[in-house]
């Protein structure tokens, strides 16, 4: 089965985000950051996902 490079690079690309998050969650910014950068992960997560 030969993988999409599209979708491994939006799914790299969301777990790269989604560590940001935790990271951003750990110095305590502000909770608007945190969620547009959680909202970016879950959708590039979702693309990479649909691309499979």
């Amino acid at each position: 089965m030969d993988m999409d490079k599209g979708a491994i690079a939006f799914i790299a690309l969301g777990l790269f985000l989604a560590g940001g998050v935790i990271s951003f969650i750990k110095q305590k910014l502000p909770t608007g950051v945190i969620v547009l950068l959680g909202l970016g992960a879950v959708m590039s997560l979702g693309a990479g996902l649909m691309r499979l």
